[in-house]
């Protein structure tokens, strides 16, 4: 099919909604809807959810539909009528901008599910997303539904607890979608639960409405000054049921008529919550168990000498005439071998002691020296700097620096700080095998600190050398690749 502006005539299709008053069918005209664009507004629980379905239902096939949906409700119909489902968390602002530019381009029919994102993110990610459709060359611009459900949290009328940057973003977008989107194909259908809280330039660009059960005056009146309606016909917008909207505009009736939405075939993975019955759990008796008797441990004899022996003159006479035992014999030197596992073994004790961890290198390093002596190695040959090294690989999980397969992680290592080196390490382990990505307190135990904000410093210093590549996408959870080794970390949390 030719793009809109080169298309001709096109077959009128009716989309059929449901029943009116009398039992008639009505429908919705798809043609003049892609025209003129559609509001659908109701409390939570008037069946909004529903009611798009249903529209989207009887239009698949007929159109190319693009919904954004941010609860992931729509998901389901991806098996049912062939949607793609993009799993915006799993992925960057700058990739969800491309899925865009394909999806203008191959004409597939997409659900954007922004489930598990923060406000903020999803406001990012609708934005990019809505401003890559509307910015797609003119050679694609095909005809397309635009659902977006929840839409006032995508054009809100105030910032709320958002960044303003992301609010001006989103707004502008959805601004874009119904202002501006028709002759680039795009018809807007959004839905809301508050009229009030729904931008008033974005909501005045559509032409049809549905408006559904709501019960708060300042909705109701919006509700009826856009069928319409007298205000004091606004009362029965009150007393709708569930399923049951109001409805005007050229693509589905000239007058006002209440429409009872039909049935769909696929469902939402989340349905309203139902009564179910409480377990049958034996209660617990507390009084017993208060009165319980307490069973105390025996009393362990406690027997000592109250004043110390009195030694006789003749024995310590003859302790002290007897002769100093003979100097013990050296013990036999070490291979570098043995030296190296004495090494590996202390530096794993000390690694293990949670209180070690925000000692200073100083500090460890005379315990180290000590702990190396019980183990028989007489004088360490490694000093504080080789010390601190090592250290820092063992906080990373790295006890034999002469492992092959480390080798050129190690050298990469030793450019930075000594005290860097185990976090870099630490990540660098993880990608190698292919691990979530440490979080900050990770980093901020192996860099020997409390403070995450030195550990965010600190990643952003080994960026800077192009050691790390830290990518981040929209649900939050951080990667970071080593491009010199063509490591790379499993996404995670990165706090």
């Amino acid at each position: 099919m030719p793009p809109l502006g080169q298309m001709g005539a096109i077959m009128t299709v009716s989309v059929d909604m449901g029943l009116d008053d009398r039992g008639g069918a009505v429908g919705m005209d798809l043609e003049e809807l892609l025209a003129t664009r559609l509001l659908v507004q109701g409390n939570s629980g008037s069946g909004k959810s529903h009611l798009l379905r249903r529209l989207l239902e009887k239009s698949a096939g007929q159109v190319q539909q693009v919904i954004i949906d941010p609860e992931g409700d729509f998901v389901t119909l991806g098996p049912a009528y062939g949607h793609v489902v993009i799993e915006a968390a799993d992925y960057s602002i700058p990739e969800v901008a491309r899925f865009a530019t394909r999806i203008r381009e191959h004409r597939a029919s997409v659900v954007l599910s922004l489930e598990g994102l923060e406000a903020e993110g999803q406001m990012r990610c609708a934005a990019a997303f809505l401003m890559a459709l509307f910015d797609a060359p003119r050679e694609h611009w095909y005809p397309a539904l635009v659902v977006v459900d929840e839409a006032q949290l995508f054009a809100p009328t105030t910032g709320g607890e958002v960044a303003e940057d992301v609010r001006r973003a989103s707004l502008s977008a959805m601004t874009n979608l119904m202002c501006r989107g028709r002759k680039r194909g795009l018809a807007g259908v959004i839905a809301t639960q508050r009229l009030a809280k729904l931008a008033k330039n974005v909501a005045a660009e559509a032409s049809n409405f549905l408006m559904g059960r709501t019960f708060l005056d300042i909705d109701m009146a919006r509700a009826a000054d856009l069928l319409g309606m007298e205000r004091r016909q606004a009362e029965a917008i009150r007393d709708l049921p569930r399923g049951t909207f109001m409805a005007l505009g050229p693509a589905v009736s000239r007058r006002p008529i209440s429409v009872r939405i039909g049935t769909v075939d696929t469902s939402a993975r989340s349905g309203s919550p139902k009564l179910t019955p409480l377990p049958a759990a034996k209660a617990y008796d507390l009084a017993d168990m208060l009165a319980e008797p307490v069973v105390e441990a025996p009393m362990l004899p406690m027997t000592f000498e109250a004043r110390p022996r009195l030694v006789p003159a003749d024995e310590l006479v003859a302790d002290i005439g007897r002769p100093a035992p003979a100097p013990m014999a050296p013990a036999p030197a070490k291979d570098a071998d043995e030296v190296e596992a004495i090494y590996a073994d202390t530096l794993r004790a000390i690694v293990a002691d949670a209180d070690a961890a925000l000692r200073p290198p100083s500090v460890l390093f005379q315990d180290f020296q000590v702990r190396c002596r019980m183990a028989g190695l007489a004088r360490p040959p490694l000093d504080l700097p080789g010390f601190t090294r090592r250290l820092s690989c063992a906080r990373a999980g790295i006890f034999d620096v002469h492992d092959e397969e480390w080798a050129e992680a190690l050298a990469l290592a030793g450019t930075l700080p000594d005290d860097m080196m185990g976090a870099f390490l630490l990540v660098a382990r993880a990608a190698k095998e292919a691990r979530p990505c440490p979080s900050d307190t990770e980093l901020a135990h192996t860099y020997g600190t409390s403070s995450l904000g030195r550990v965010r410093r600190l990643i952003g210093y080994i960026e800077s050398r192009e050691l790390f590549v830290t990518r981040i996408d929209l649900s939050g959870k951080r990667s970071i690749t080593i491009p010199h080794l063509g490591w790379t970390t499993e996404p995670a949390e990165a706090a």
